[in-house]
């Protein structure tokens, strides 16, 4: 039986940094009272987590039948959350696997993060193998209304955009001494 380290609903729930930018570490955070959960993941898993949670949302809230809607189309202005993570960060684990989905019953997205392992690491010669992916040692639960939410997604998007700076040509990360571009023919392009 895996560790839950549950929260329905969270007080707090975001996705935040340390670390300056092109040497940042991704967590997501939840905090319950005294409780305080941090999991470290990729810049990567952040942003497909925020995408989806969004177009969940949107899909839930096309589906609705009759005038009331429980989802509102833009984050509440309320429910908006730009304070740093709270201290001390002390990962719980990596993400890997993570999950989500819709309960009707409570109206709620529901989001499960499972650590990585190696175990559940499939390469491309086993795809056509059958594979069953170990049970996890612990699982990061979290349960939130449609508002917190939609809070949880502008927050996730403001942290992405406030990593380093595209270079304009070939849209890869500008570090603070510049980069060699690929479309300048390797000439060092700095920050505009």
């Amino acid at each position: 039986m895996p560790v839950v380290h549950g929260f329905d609903p969270p007080e707090r729930f975001v996705a935040g940094t340390v670390g300056p930018p092109g040497q940042r570490t991704f967590f997501l955070q939840a905090r319950a009272g005294n409780r305080l959960v941090s999991v470290a993941l990729e810049k990567q898993q952040v942003q497909a987590l925020a995408e989806r949670v969004d177009e969940l949302l949107d899909e839930v809230m096309a589906t609705q039948v009759g005038g009331e809607s429980v989802i509102p189309a833009l984050a509440p202005l309320g429910l908006e959350d730009s304070d740093p993570l709270e201290q001390p960060i002390e990962e719980e684990f990596r993400a890997g696997t993570m999950t989500l989905s819709w309960d009707p019953t409570d109206e709620r997205v529901v989001i499960e993060v499972f650590p990585y392992t190696e175990a559940a690491v499939i390469t491309p010669d086993q795809l056509d193998e059958d594979f069953e992916e170990p049970e996890p040692d612990e699982v990061f639960l979290v349960r939130l209304p449609a508002g917190p939410a939609r809070a949880f997604v502008k927050r996730a998007e403001q942290v992405l955009e406030a990593g380093r700076p595209s270079c304009p040509f070939c849209g890869n990360p500008i570090d603070p001494d510049g980069h060699l571009c690929v479309r300048a023919n390797g000439f060092r392009r700095r920050d505009p």
